[in-house]
């Protein structure tokens, strides 16, 4: 099962084509039940996701199949120097108390930034020393960037990374950085496959003149995709699918039946270079950090 269940919007009102807001508790029990029924076994959680730990802590057995993955906290600027190592077994302690376990799958930094900083030394023997106490499996970042991976990987021995990937967003396949990553043999999780909904929203709903760069790739993925007898989800997912670098493909969700469909079309198929005319390269278009608020 290479779909993972991303749970940022059980913890806040997240996504540009999302209205439902925030996900009901009886509806996050719902996805979950959907996810452990279809052999989803990767939850990707962090703690600044709102209370999206403190909700799967409160909805999940404890004999739940799931592997799950978390993010600390950015690094605080008025840390102390030498702190870095109490802060991070304090945040993870946190961490583990909200989702009512003693070890995650996977435990990565928020910001690359940290690791790549002043800190970074001292950030990565922390996460090295949880690692060796067997409360983390693996070790990684959330990443956005070529240049990121490229300074990571020459300063800490990552086992996973979470990454972007999308329809329009190819740059790390174009790049060869997601091959570099497997043949580094780490495990790839890429996210942001509908650009967090970007890419189903019909072009004339984008009203805001910053994404005027994507109206023309975005109209015509979704004409290809109809034409191709495939819904503009399908599609999407059908990408993520046929990079075969991707371990795991995380998405988020705000309905058991959004799901669903999400998981039937996984089994969809386009090859990887049908995706080739739609791809950009405008970060104010492929980083939803630069979006206007």
């Amino acid at each position: 099962m290479r779909i993972g269940l991303g749970t940022a919007q059980f913890g806040l009102d997240y996504g540009i084509s999302n209205p439902s807001g925030q996900v009901a508790p009886a509806e996050a029990h719902e996805i979950l039940a959907l996810a452990e029924e279809s052999g989803v076994r990767i939850v990707d959680t962090a703690a600044a996701y709102g209370d999206s730990e403190e909700r799967l802590g409160r909805l999940l057995a404890k004999d739940h199949p799931f592997s799950i993955v978390t993010k600390l906290p950015r690094l605080p600027d008025a840390l102390a120097p030498g702190a870095t190592r109490s802060w991070v077994l304090d945040a993870f302690e946190r961490s583990l108390g909200h989702l009512g376990s003693d070890r995650v799958h996977g435990l990565l930094i928020h910001g690359a930034a940290d690791l790549l900083g002043p800190r970074g030394t001292e950030l990565w023997a922390a996460l090295e020393e949880l690692r060796g106490a067997g409360s983390v499996a693996q070790l990684g970042a959330s990443v956005y960037t070529g240049p990121e991976i490229d300074a990571l990987l020459k300063r800490h021995p990552l086992q996973l990374v979470q990454v972007p990937l999308n329809a329009l967003d190819q740059r790390l396949v174009r790049s060869g950085h997601l091959t570099r990553l497997k043949s580094a043999g780490i495990e790839v999780h890429v996210r942001s496959v509908f650009l967090q909904g970007l890419l189903l929203m019909e072009p004339a709903r984008l009203s805001n003149g910053h994404f005027e760069p994507a109206r023309g790739a975005l109209g015509a993925f979704q004409s290809a995709a109809r034409s191709a007898g495939r819904s503009p989800l399908q599609a999407a997912v059908a990408y993520a699918m046929s990079v075969p670098e991707v371990d795991v493909a995380i998405f988020g969700v705000t309905s058991a039946t959004q799901f669903a469909e999400i998981l039937a079309a996984a089994t969809t198929e386009l090859p990887e270079d049908w995706y080739a005319p739609f791809a950009l390269e405008d970060e104010r278009i492929l980083d939803p950090s630069r979006w206007p608020r």
